[in-house]
């Protein structure tokens, strides 16, 4: 039995080294709560940064006392780690193995050695990348009151002048009109990093740009308003932190206003 258990051990480990970085905590004798020196462990590794993420926790005890009691202690000691991990908020596979040993496993001749648990972080698994729905789809799925963004519309600074790789997206706003006689809209523009107001009214004057390609390319103007909101609709709190934030709070959206 304890052949067995050694193997299977040895084959996780084993696959771990391969793939992963392992980390081990040792514990006070009769004990699951994380000593100073398993924490300053566990905080050395992530301090790292590396982009990873706890695939197993694999608790351990020494030999003394019955074999129930120590697989007891040793998942004591795994969900005492996994408690750790979950208040620094690291990430923790859905689908993470745990599992206590107890005593069942080849021991070091050092009492302390065994009293361990093992954290197996593997890098992190990609999520799958949701594939982007066309304009016209997300405007085909749309209800009155839907309000859709216009990705990639972009304008030079401060200005309402459309830049030119900006020109497809307007295209394709184009055709959407062209193909949907019936399709009205509002055209509704927002801008960024201002902390007071829209002084120059640039939120509105963008919204007029893309209303006025479309009246020069003969949509009616029956189907089409604009307005434009300045900073007072916010994807991100303004002062934005980065110009991802910033790029998402300046933006052109379409409201469907009948269709």
């Amino acid at each position: 039995m304890r052949i067995c258990i050694f193997l299977l051990l040895f084959s996780l480990i084993a696959f771990a080294q391969a793939d992963a970085d392992r980390v081990t905590v040792f514990f006070d004798f009769n004990k699951s709560d994380l000593t100073p020196e398993a924490v300053r462990s566990i905080n050395d590794y992530l301090s790292a940064g590396k982009d990873v993420e706890v695939s197993k926790i694999l608790g351990f005890c020494d030999w003394v006392g019955s074999n129930t009691y120590n697989d007891s202690l040793s998942l004591r000691r795994v969900a005492a780690v996994h408690d750790f991990l979950t208040k620094k908020q690291v990430r923790i596979r859905p689908d993470y193995e745990q599992k206590g040993f107890g005593e069942d496993f080849t021991q070091s001749e050092v009492q302390s050695e065994n009293r361990k648990v093992v954290i197996v972080f593997s890098p992190m698994e990609k999520l799958a990348t949701p594939p982007k729905i066309s304009l016209t789809e997300r405007i085909r799925q749309a209800k009155k009151g839907d309000v859709i963004k216009l990705e990639n519309i972009n304008f030079f600074n401060n200005s309402a002048t459309i830049v030119p790789k900006s020109k497809p997206v307007l295209q394709e706003l184009l055709c959407i009109m062209e193909e949907n006689p019936t399709l009205k809209i509002e055209i509704q523009g927002h801008i960024c990093c201002q902390s007071k107001a829209d002084v120059n009214d640039v939120s509105t004057a963008r919204a007029r740009a893309v209303y006025n390609f479309l009246i020069r390319n003969k949509i009616s103007r029956n189907r089409m308003t604009f307005k434009g909101f300045g900073i007072s609709r916010p994807l991100f709190p303004i002062p934005e932190k980065s110009e991802e934030e910033a790029d998402a709070n300046r933006r052109v959206e379409i409201m469907i206003v009948e269709r």
